[in-house]
């Protein structure tokens, strides 16, 4: 076909587009923004070697009629929006060596047909949504040398077939749908270099025939229902320079032949089973750069080719029971961008040695077991973006230092002994997001530097021994929606805080804040979770959702909070805030002078009580004086002596009466004793005169005759 007829040919179909193609007698290429659907009649082309239609916008489904190019080489349609399913005639593109269709919308599984193409030894379709069952007949491309079906949605299991592909140098069958296990014909692929099939739904032990793949660089299986024990046929693998289980079920020790693997740079083990120790040789050639082992059982100590490994740039080894002294653990590393060793047993104290890793982001060695002081050195790694290293033993105080640190974005210390004040030098933290300081001895007040913190979101200073006020410069925190000081000795009014408009948790229990909660608070739209209990509070409530959803226990035990509200009293109907104010000082002012008052007037009435009794003492004594000897005969028992005179007057009997008066009879008794006395029997208004005996019954006065 000449050239004039091809493109009147092309002109033809795609009209006025044949200037943005580019055509000889056997290659066709657009890197154009051309759409719609490929003709059929591109199937006239029977010349065309080499059709490169990637990077439009082409749609639709691939014209079955491309079938008919007989001597194309080489099919690229990367990047457009074809839809349908790839022609089941593609199978009779016999010279065809490539095949480039990634990136596309089509759908459906891959034609059993692609088996026919014998001199494929390219076949991309990544990216697509091609589903059901990888074809076992693509164990007939025996010339293919890389596939690629990955990100799709791939079902059932891995066909054997595909050890058939003895020349194959990359397999990559990784984000599918796969199930069932790897089968062992994987051994048979002596050429693989390349081997991904993490990201899919892959089960059982991983086959020891993986180790028969000795020119294996990549091997990548994470995020597979994996089980069983780390393959040792792993060690034959020499040249491997990346090992990636993690998410999967292994268990078992890693394997010693894993110490043979030492051109390893990228070694990822995390969220397994695994027990054991490291293993010893993990960094034997200074080769290794990313190294993560979280969230297993692993337990000893650090290896020393790690401790030396001075091409670290990843580290994760949180999450396991690994111990030893931290100083002495961990070196000097030039290129260590992220370190983090939690939630293990690591003791000792923290090593100088960590400020100066120059290009150190990110430290964190929470819940461990370390002691002593931060070093002041930390300050010196001025790339920090996050330190963490809450829950451990760590005391003095917060080092001035990290006022150096302006790239730092979280400063997790909660959870230790730290003491001191919290240094002003925290205003230089202006890029400052998560700080958390909670559960030390910090004392002092709260700096007002630290409202230069203005991009901070979280804030918790709670379980500290901080005085003083709050500052009023918390409100230009204006980013923040956690705020937590509660359990501390913070004292005087809430200042007002309206600017913190993006605040959803405010905890201000268990300190001594006083006077009435602003009523900026009012203004607050995203508010949650509101604690304001055991403090002197005193007021309404402010009117806000979570005020009223707050449980009791959110602003119990304080002085006189008011309002609708489970165990608050209601408030009286207050026009204005100002007013409220006025008679809360009245309150106020009464509850004081009224126990004054009160404590005045007991007192007037106890001295006026004590001047009575004296001079009622001070008459009566000499006629007390005068009875003492009979008193004292009857050993001030007065029952006894009441008894006596009720028999020796006969219940006080008018025959022995020898006289009266205005105040009472008068009798005549003779005691036990032979002694004669008279016995005057007195009315009971004659209160001034009387002797007041618990056991008589009567009131009476006796003299001796």
């Amino acid at each position: 076909m000449q050239n004039a007829s091809v493109n009147s040919l092309i002109s033809s179909y795609l009209k006025n587009k044949i200037s943005i193609f580019t055509y000889h007698d056997n290659y066709v290429n657009s890197t154009n923004r051309l759409g719609g659907p490929i003709p059929q009649e591109v199937g006239n082309l029977s010349k065309l070697t080499f059709l490169d239609l990637s990077y439009n916008n082409f749609s639709g489904n691939i014209p079955p009629e491309i079938s008919l190019l007989k001597s194309l080489y080489w099919i690229s349609l990367n990047r457009n929006q074809f839809s349908g399913h790839i022609p089941q005639e593609i199978g009779r593109l016999s010279s065809v060596s490539r095949i480039y269709f990634h990136e596309n919308n089509p759908s459906g599984p891959v034609p059993a047909s692609i088996g026919r193409l014998q001199n494929l030894s390219v076949l991309s379709l990544n990216g697509n949504g091609l589903g059901g069952p990888i074809p076992q007949e693509v164990g007939n491309l025996s010339m293919l040398t890389f596939l690629e079906l990955s990100f799709n949605s791939f079902s059932g299991n891995i066909p054997s077939e595909i050890g058939n592909l003895s020349s194959l140098s990359a397999l990559h069958i990784h984000q599918n749908n796969l199930t069932g296990s790897i089968p062992e014909e994987i051994g048979m692929l002596k050429s693989l270099t390349r081997l991904r099939l993490d990201n899919n739904m892959l089960s059982d032990p991983i086959p020891q025939q993986i180790g028969m793949l000795k020119s294996l660089t990549v091997l990548v299986l994470h995020m597979n229902n994996f089980s069983g024990s780390i393959p040792t046929s792993l060690g034959n693998l020499t040249r491997l320079s990346e090992l990636s289980f993690f998410d999967n079920h292994l268990s078992g020790p890693i394997p010693p032949t894993i110490n043979n693997l030492t051109r390893l740079e990228k070694l990822q083990l995390s969220n397994n089973r695994l027990t054991g120790q490291l293993p010893e040789n993990v960094c034997r050639d200074g080769l290794l750069t990313y190294f993560a082992a979280r969230n297993n059982i692993l337990t000893g100590q650090i290896p020393l080719s790690l401790r030396n490994c001075i091409s670290l740039y990843r580290v994760r080894l949180q999450g396991n029971q690994l111990t030893g002294n931290i100083s002495e653990a961990f070196g000097i590393y030039p290129n260590l961008d992220y370190i983090e060793l939690s939630d293990n047993k690591f003791y000792g104290e923290l090593s100088p040695n960590w400020g100066q890793c120059p290009k150190l982001a990110s430290l964190k060695i929470s819940n461990n077991n370390i002691s002593g002081e931060i070093p002041l050195e930390l300050g010196q790694a001025t790339q920090l973006h996050e330190i963490d290293l809450s829950s451990n033993h760590l005391n003095g105080e917060i080092p001035k230092e990290f006022g150096r640190l302006t790239s730092l974005l979280d400063l997790l210390l909660n959870g230790n002994k730290l003491s001191g004040k919290i240094p002003i030098e925290i205003e230089m933290l202006s890029n400052l997001k998560h700080l958390n300081l909670a559960s030390n001895n910090l004392s002092g007040d709260i700096p007002d530097q630290l409202g230069d913190c203005f991009k901070l979101i979280q804030l918790n200073l709670s379980r500290n021994q901080i005085g003083e006020r709050i500052p009023s410069t918390i409100s230009n925190i204006y980013a923040l929606e956690a705020l937590d000081l509660s359990h501390n000795l913070l004292i005087g009014e809430i200042p007002r805080l309206g600017r913190l408009q993006n605040l959803e948790l405010l905890n201000l229990s268990h300190n001594m804040l006083s006077g009435f909660i602003p009523s900026s608070f009012d203004d607050w739209q995203s508010l949650r979770v509101v604690d304001i209990s055991y403090n002197l509070l005193e007021g309404p409530l402010p009117d806000r959702k979570a005020f009223h959803d707050a449980p009791f226990d959110g602003y119990r035990n304080n002085k006189g909070l008011c309002g609708n509200a489970t165990g608050l009293i209601p408030c009286d109907p207050i026009p204005t805030n100002q007013p409220r104010r006025r008679k809360g000082n009245r309150s106020l002012v009464i509850l004081i002078v009224l126990p004054l008052l009160g404590t005045l007037v007991l007192l007037f009435i106890l001295v006026g009580g004590f001047l009575i009794l004296f001079r009622r003492i001070w008459k009566r004594k000499p006629r007390e004086e005068q009875s003492q000897d009979i008193f004292a005969i009857w050993g001030y028992d007065g029952e006894i002596l009441y008894q006596s005179i009720i028999e020796a007057t006969e219940s006080f009997s008018s025959n022995y009466c020898i006289g009266s008066g205005g105040y009472g009879n008068v009798y005549r008794v003779v005691l036990p004793t032979g002694r004669e006395v008279a016995v005057k029997k007195l009315h009971q208004s004659e209160d001034r005169m009387s002797i007041n005996l618990k056991a008589l019954k009567v009131k009476f006065v006796l003299w001796q005759i």
